[in-house]
C-alpha cells in the first residue's frame, strides 16, 4: 500500500489541525496587540537595545528582514533580526516580539545548554530532515529493513530537536517579560497582558510543532511494524 494512503496517515490530522490553530493564533494575537501602544512610545528596535544594554550584553548586532513574524535570532553570527512590521513598531506586540528574541540573545551570553545543543544539531537535523522520507520509502520499497529503520533514525533527529526547541523558546519568552518590565519598556498592567498573551500564542506554534513530529514519528513506527510484519 502507497505510504500517502497508509491508515496510519489519520494520525496526522490532529497535528494539521493544531498547526492551523496555533498560526491562527499568532495571527489574531498579533493583529490585536499591534494595535495597542505602549505608554512608552519606544520602537522595538530602541527597545530590544535598552533591554540587552540594561542586561549587559553589548555583543547584539541588529537587522532588519523582509517579511511578517520572521524575527529570529542568530546565535552564531549574533544577531537580533526584525521584520519590517516590528522594527519600528512600538506596539505591544513588536516589544514582546523582540524581547523573546532579546531572550535567546541572553541565553547565548549565558551559555543556555540547550541553545547550545540546538545550535550543534543544526547541521545534522538538515540533514536528516531531508533525508528521512526518501530513505525510508526506499526502504520500504526495496522491502529492506535497515533502511526503513534509518529513515526512522533520521528523523529522530529533527523531533529530538523539536523537543529540545520547546522548553528554550519557552525559557525566551519567560525572559521577555522579566526585560520587558525591567528596562521600563511595558509599565502597564494591560501592556503586561497583553505581551504575555503575544508570548503565549506564538509558543503554541512550538507546542503544534512538537506533536505533529511525535505523530510523525509515531506513524513512521507503525508503518516499519506493519511492513516488518507482511515479510
Amino acid at each position: 500500500m502507497p505510504l500517502m494512503y497508509d491508515p496510519t496517515f489519520l494520525l496526522l490530522i490532529p497535528a494539521f489541525l493544531l498547526a492551523l490553530w496555533a498560526q491562527g493564533l499568532v495571527k489574531s494575537a498579533y493583529r490585536k496587540y499591534s494595535k495597542m501602544p505602549t505608554q512608552g512610545g519606544i520602537q522595538a528596535s530602541d527597545a530590544v537595545q535598552r533591554m540587552l544594554r540594561d542586561a549587559g550584553n553589548d555583543a547584539v548586532s541588529l537587522a532588519r528582514v523582509p517579511g511578517q513574524l520572521t524575527d529570529h535570532y542568530d546565535p552564531k553570527q549574533e544577531v537580533l533580526s526584525l521584520s519590517e512590521g516590528v522594527y519600528h513598531s512600538s506596539s505591544v506586540a513588536a516589544v514582546a516580539i523582540a524581547a523573546h528574541e532579546a531572550g535567546h540573545a541572553m541565553q547565548k551570553r549565558e551559555g543556555n545548554v540547550l541553545l547550545e545543543m540546538r545550535t550543534a544539531l543544526v547541521p545534522a537535523v538538515n540533514i536528516g530532515s531531508t533525508l528521512s522520507m526518501p530513505v525510508f520509502i526506499a526502504g520500504l520499497l526495496m522491502s529492506f529493513q535497515p533502511l526503513v529503520y534509518a529513515g526512522i533514525v533520521l528523523f529522530s533527529l529533527a523531533v529530538f530537536f523539536s523537543l529540545l526547541t520547546l522548553p528554550m523558546e519557552l525559557n525566551a519568552s519567560s525572559r521577555a517579560i522579566q526585560m520587558l518590565t525591567t528596562s521600563g519598556i511595558i509599565t502597564t498592567r494591560e501592556e503586561e497582558k497583553g505581551a504575555r498573551a503575544m508570548l503565549r500564542a506564538a509558543a503554541m506554534t512550538y507546542v503544534a510543532a512538537a506533536i505533529g513530529a511525535l505523530l510523525q514519528l509515531l506513524r513512521l513506527v507503525m508503518i516499519a511494524g506493519n511492513s516488518r510484519s507482511r515479510d
